[in-house]
């Protein structure tokens, strides 16, 4: 048995302590944690995100300054202060005797799972990032925890949410406790904005020049963001799609054609562009495609740097150089203008979704436990797409179809997992989620196994659309939605905002394939495409030369954009 003598202070009249284990040391312990007003918990629990969970805003931040200079320190502390009181000013407005216990446990919880991520892959809490991780599946999002992930959610969520519960929260009579908060509220806003004018040449020149940063300050980051993305959503939800379908209609040229057409649009997944074989990458992971009459494109930019982005960017009207949100996700898209015209529109999915760009059209949902050997249970290889690709076009009513195949392609971490045992031709390899348990050497090569699956994968389309030569008129174009970062720099994965994001994760690959019925019927001059093929072109681009490529009128195409233009007979 251990005794413990609690001294006599004032207002404490000392205490004897008998415990006689571990657990009930703990027990007594805790038994003697005292009252806590809920305005000083705001301001711990502020206290506790600034210095646990903002490490990469106060790197980003602080990078660069000279450390000799005291304006430097006093730029350091006056940032820690305003922006742990501006955290501060929203807890205590948020925090009651009521809701301080649950809110604290599910910012703790959710604050730390950011906070991991952001400090291991570089992830900035924008809305783009946070309506990206929203819409992921469950099957997604497993791939990313590991043990280091329990452990640090073990720490900096499970351990201060307990410590929350422990606590015993002082009442006070309403007619006391709102001046009382208010004037910790007013407090905060004085503390923050007092730190923020010692140091507000310096903050302001952050603000200006490195707006990003702001989506590194964690909580207030992706709580800003889901709030942002929630009031879009509503508004999109209670608002019609916007219709650019109307007035689209077949061009005179469909009238003497003798076959339908049947073109396959792959929408790939997460493949870079300078690790394309065709663009001239030291390992050769386009060996198929290499060997096949394609068209490559090798400057090609995305609109986005992650798919939740990109894919309602690269169909819309708007594209990358007007790009608004709102807008995007409000109007039919180029799949519509297609399907309208009486072109069967068929959406095959081995992802997450078609992101609203194929809403009202056909949808098929690539089901992972029907495949006994493409698919492991949860997650297919992309030639499952290609599977009853005969029984979709004998439903097509008129015959011509335009298939769109969303590939799992190359989505991170788990490289190992998108490409079958035949494809480990580049090794060794990281054979795990945790890309921290891997070389850089090994992460590469990994991806680049993946990347020559791909090429695969498009040469077994190729073949397929061969097959159907004879009574179809057959084409693909195959285009990535976004790139990845593999170690540059520190940075993994994809998702920084478009402003700042490396090359790595805004350059794709493109490559076209026509057969030459396809290009005689709609008027392509492949020879021509192959010079003009070096051009810099981006998703933008998409929309234009799809509609023009398949002699589309409307309204909405501009022959600027469409990088067919110049080569059609």
């Amino acid at each position: 048995m251990l005794v413990l003598k609690i001294p006599q202070t004032a207002g404490n009249p000392g205490a004897v302590l008998e415990v006689h284990s571990p657990r009930h040391f703990l027990s007594a312990w805790f038994a003697r944690i005292p009252v806590i007003r809920v305005e000083w918990l705001a301001i711990i629990a502020s206290l506790f995100f600034s210095l646990s969970c903002n490490y990469l805003f106060f790197s980003a931040a602080l990078a660069n300054r000279d450390w000799s200079s005291p304006s430097s320190w006093l730029f350091a502390a006056g940032l820690f202060v305003s922006i742990t009181a501006l955290q501060a000013t929203g807890l205590l407005v948020l925090l009651n005797r009521w809701t301080s216990k649950p809110l604290l446990t599910i910012l703790f919880m959710v604050t730390a799972a950011a906070a991991y991520y952001m400090n291991k892959y570089t992830v900035f809490f924008n809305t783009e990032m946070v309506r990206n991780i929203l819409r992921t599946d469950v099957k997604e999002a497993s791939e990313l925890f590991s043990f280091n992930f329990l452990i640090h959610i073990l720490v900096f969520g499970v351990l201060p949410s307990a410590l929350v519960w422990k606590l015993r929260l002082r009442t006070t009579p309403l007619r006391r406790a709102i001046p009382i908060r208010l004037l910790y509220i007013a407090g905060a806003i004085v503390v923050a904005a007092g730190s923020t004018m010692l140091i507000f040449q310096d903050f302001s020149s952050l603000m200006r020049n490195q707006k990003e940063v702001r989506f590194l300050i964690t909580p207030s980051n992706y709580l800003f963001s889901l709030s942002r993305v929630a009031a879009v959503d509503t508004a999109q939800a209670a608002t019609p799609r916007i219709k650019i379908s109307d007035d689209a209609k077949l061009a005179a040229g469909w009238g003497g054609r003798t076959k339908p057409m049947l073109f396959v649009l792959v929408v790939g997944e997460t493949t870079r562009a300078a690790n394309w074989g065709l663009n001239g990458y030291a390992h050769q992971t386009t060996p198929e495609l290499s060997k096949l009459d394609v068209v490559n494109f090798p400057h090609v930019t995305s609109c986005g740097t992650n798919t939740e982005v990109s894919v309602p960017c690269m169909f819309s009207i708007y594209g990358r150089h007007t790009y608004n949100e709102a807008k995007i996700r409000g109007s039919e898209s180029l799949l519509h203008i297609i399907d309208k015209v009486g072109i069967n529109t068929v959406w095959r999915d081995n992802q997450s979704g078609c992101k609203g760009v194929c809403d009202g059209l056909e949808q098929q949902m690539m089901d992972s436990s029907k495949h006994p050997t493409l698919c492991d249970g949860e997650r297919c290889l992309d030639e499952v797409m290609l599977e009853n690709m005969d029984g979709v076009i004998q439903k097509a009513k008129n015959g011509n179809l335009f298939v769109v195949m969303h590939q799992l392609g190359n989505h991170g971490p788990a490289y190992y997992r998108r490409y079958p045992a035949a494809m480990r031709t580049f090794t060794p390899t990281c054979d795990t989620a945790d890309l921290s348990k891997c070389t850089r050497e090994q992460i590469i090569n990994s991806y680049d196994n993946g990347v020559l699956y791909t090429d695969h994968f498009l040469a077994k389309t190729i073949a397929f659309l061969k097959t159907q030569s004879d009574s179809y008129d057959t084409a693909m174009l195959y285009l990535s939605d976004h790139g990845e970062s593999l170690g540059e720099r520190g940075i993994y994965l994809h998702g920084l905002p478009y402003s700042i994001a490396p090359k790595e994760q805004t350059e794709v690959p493109m490559v076209m394939w026509m057969s030459s019925g396809f290009a005689s019927s709609f008027g392509v001059n492949k020879d021509c495409m192959q010079r003009l093929a070096g051009n810099a072109v981006s998703q933008d681009n998409l929309f234009h030369s799809i509609l023009g490529m398949l002699q589309i009128e409307s309204k909405y195409y501009d022959k600027s954009l469409d990088m067919t233009a110049g080569c059609r007979i």
